[in-house]
């Protein structure tokens, strides 16, 4: 399967941060979910990808090409989505347009319209009084109208409301239905990515965790429930994190099969969440 975005073995060192080895495949035609706790790395990994910081050791290629060494023009096939504004504040959207549209050579100004339009966005307005959901329709309409072939999204339904949110996930669908289109979406709200993502990679602490179709995750990651008599040396090394209270456990399994064999009847077994597994392999094990 062709990729739209490689990373082999990416490496960036911070004073007390890392990032670590970090081999990621984003598969073409697809909508590919970033996800980690806040300070995990999805931001330092999304800058190397678009080389806006240099990495101490390995490699990037976006559609197939080192970006190092191709960023114009590979970046002309880009569309970008950050949580931050990056604009200019005091000049009005039909300004900033102006200011962006000569950067790209297929720039749209028809299609441009129509988004501004769709979104309500108004063109005369400086960008400072647009509320942040409309900077962010903004945002996504720059980066729709010049016929990208891959979205790159940073944290960008964060602090939005959830009919907003919504939208913004129908956008997407709307945008993948040419095959030859790709979107990676950084999020910490895994409910967004349960909706839409057909992969998800995992990070954290600066290491990927995994990276795997969402249909494979289901299948192995799931909540079990129970008395903690249950809980031994040997059946709890089947589990990611575990929380224990008086009353019982509830953990994480990435074994799902083999730990539905081994608890039986004796104990609840319930599909994991996106949140559930992030939360389990940041909290590890616990007693309350």
């Amino acid at each position: 399967m062709e990729h739209a975005v490689q990373l082999d073995r990416v490496s960036k060192r911070y004073p007390g941060f890392a990032l670590q080895d970090i081999s990621l495949s984003v598969k073409k035609g697809f909508i590919t979910g970033f996800i980690g706790p806040n300070g995990s790395g999805k931001s330092t990994t999304i800058r190397c990808i678009m080389n806006l910081v240099r990495k101490d050791a390995g490699s990037v290629h976006i559609f197939g090409r080192d970006i190092a060494r191709h960023e114009r023009e590979i970046k002309q096939r880009i569309g970008f989505v950050y949580d931050e504004n990056y604009f200019y504040e005091d000049l009005t959207v039909a300004e900033m347009k102006k200011l962006i549209a000569p950067f790209y050579e297929r720039w749209d100004d028809g299609q441009f319209r129509t988004y501004l339009e769709q979104f309500e966005v108004p063109k005369r307005k400086k960008i400072k009084e647009l509320s942040k959901g409309m900077k962010m329709k903004f945002s996504l309409a720059v980066a729709l109208s010049h016929h990208a072939d891959l979205i790159i999204m940073d944290e960008p339904t964060s602090g939005l409301d959830p009919v907003f949110r919504r939208e913004i996930l129908n956008i997407l669908r709307d945008f993948l239905q040419d095959e030859e289109k790709t979107v990676f979406f950084s999020t910490h709200i895994t409910t967004d990515l349960e909706q839409i993502a057909d992969y998800i990679a995992f990070i954290y602490k600066g290491r990927m965790v995994f990276q795997t179709d969402k249909e494979s995750l289901a299948e192995s990651y799931g909540l079990i429930k129970g008395p903690k008599e249950l809980l031994d040396g040997d059946t709890k090394k089947y589990f990611v994190g575990l929380r224990v209270t008086d009353n019982g456990f509830e953990g994480l399994t990435g074994d799902l099969a083999t730990a539905s064999r081994l608890f039986g009847g004796e104990a609840l077994v319930e599909k994991a969440t996106l949140e559930d597994i992030m939360y389990y392999t940041a909290r590890g094990n616990d007693r309350v």
